[in-house]
């Protein structure tokens, strides 16, 4: 719980200071960004899943 409360920390300030800055978001449309990330968790853990699996077959 440690790790998500400093990463949503430091998102906050990181967001912030780019609004401070007039900088463009370094992220993609918030939707389509958290889909993303979500997308690229879901298959590491997919591939920690299957990769045992496939060492045996090969």
């Amino acid at each position: 719980m440690k790790e998500v409360l400093l990463a949503l920390v430091t998102g906050l300030v990181v967001g912030f200071l780019f609004a401070w800055f007039k900088l463009p978001i370094p992220a993609p449309p918030a939707l389509a960004g958290v889909v993303g990330i979500v997308g690229i968790y879901l298959g590491f853990r997919l591939y920690n899943y299957l990769a045992p699996m496939m060492e045996r077959i090969f």
